[in-house]
């Protein structure tokens, strides 16, 4: 895999056998970062399915197909077209086989479409990118390497020509994040399942990627460290500005992060049926996240998707159109439906979703 250079200076881990910890060294600055004050924040507009510079992911009638156990192939998914904003966070839902996780390998590299394109900050991906880090189900750490080293492996392979205590220093800025202060020379058979999982995190920041790709991070995770760990994770991308995409199974977990949430239809011959637009603030808390109006419209829309309309999605809508996916929205106290072809402030192409006419206080 590309940019997978170990440490070479020493056969230990960086600062290992050291008393104190190096000095605090200045960080690179990060590919993402927000807006200045005072300067213009991007706004995404519902209205155009073509190439534009707004897109900084856009994925491009990809499909994967396998051979099928008769002959001919099977398709998990066909013509899948998506796209994210800089700074966006995306969550992708859908039922086991829909191809969320092969969507996220062909973003990382790690796997090639049968067929289409996906076109990352102005370039066609091609293999394996430190631009690009991934955070899997599991932890994938390196069992000989301690916690620093764990992190410093990823640091040392982006910026080669560090020295040693700045690449320590790096490394204990992300280690500190997660909240493993004091773990650093502990190895993974040491570790519980959420620190070794704290630690792919660490090790993923650590690179300052300009996509974060996340593949259920937290799903092996105990409640009250998967609620950190999302904290921790929704801080940082707010504050640095990260792009981030990230499948999950959790639906309250997708509306607590993601700006966007794309609903896939089931495997195989999976669609993405609709793009829901989140429409609680920036700046929501957990603690009254289900306090908010909308809340509660949103869950029981996308839940309904996943238990009854994903499995009847190509009889139901026969005339689906994967390059204009319909955006869901939420804009007054009923769900309105808005063709990504329709112009961005026109409202009469838009109509109340049916049975959704309020909020309602039931899951």
């Amino acid at each position: 895999m590309r940019g997978e250079v170990g440490w070479r200076a020493s056969a230990r881990d960086p600062g290992e056998g050291d008393s104190q910890r190096a000095e605090q060294v200045e960080n690179p600055p990060h590919p993402n970062l927000l807006p200045a004050s005072g300067e213009k924040e991007h706004t995404t507009r519902v209205g155009t399915a073509s190439m534009t510079p707004e897109k900084f992911i856009s994925i491009e009638a990809i499909a994967k197909r396998y051979p099928g156990a008769s002959g001919g192939e099977i398709a998990v998914f066909e013509n899948l077209w998506l796209s994210m904003a800089r700074g966006e966070f995306g969550c992708v839902i859908g039922h086991s086989g829909c191809g969320k996780t092969t969507v996220l390998n062909i973003l990382a590299g790690l796997d090639e479409p049968s067929e289409g394109t996906v076109i990352v900050d102005g370039q066609a991906i091609e293999g394996t990118s430190l631009d690009r880090a991934v955070i899997f189900q599991s932890h994938a750490l390196l069992p000989w390497r301690t916690v620093l080293g764990n992190v410093a492996y990823a640091v040392t392979s982006k910026w080669r020509d560090w020295d040693r205590a700045r690449v320590k220093a790096h490394a204990q800025t992300f280690i500190d994040l997660v909240g493993l202060t004091g773990a650093e020379h502990k190895r993974p058979s040491e570790l519980s399942g959420g620190m070794k999982q704290r630690v792919g995190i660490a090790r993923a920041l650590s690179i300052t990627p300009k996509i974060m790709l996340m593949d259920e991070p937290f799903s092996a995770l105990d409640a009250l460290t998967r609620g950190t760990l999302q904290d921790e994770v929704r801080r940082i991308c707010l504050e640095t500005g990260q792009t981030a995409f990230m499948i999950t199974h959790d639906v309250d977990e997708a509306i607590y992060l993601a700006d966007k949430i794309f609903l896939m239809t089931n495997g195989p011959g999976a669609v993405l049926a609709e793009i829901v637009e989140n429409p609680l603030p920036k700046d929501r808390g957990r603690t009254d996240l289900h306090r908010h109006p909308y809340y509660y419209a949103v869950r029981n829309h996308i839940v309904d998707f996943l238990v009854s309309r994903s499995k009847t999605f190509a009889t139901d809508v026969p005339g689906h159109d994967p390059r204009n996916v319909p955006v869901v929205k939420i804009g007054k106290p009923e769900l309105t439906i808005a063709s990504v072809s329709d112009a961005p402030n026109d409202d009469s192409n838009q109509a109340s979703w049916p049975g959704v006419s309020r909020p309602s206080t039931s899951s």
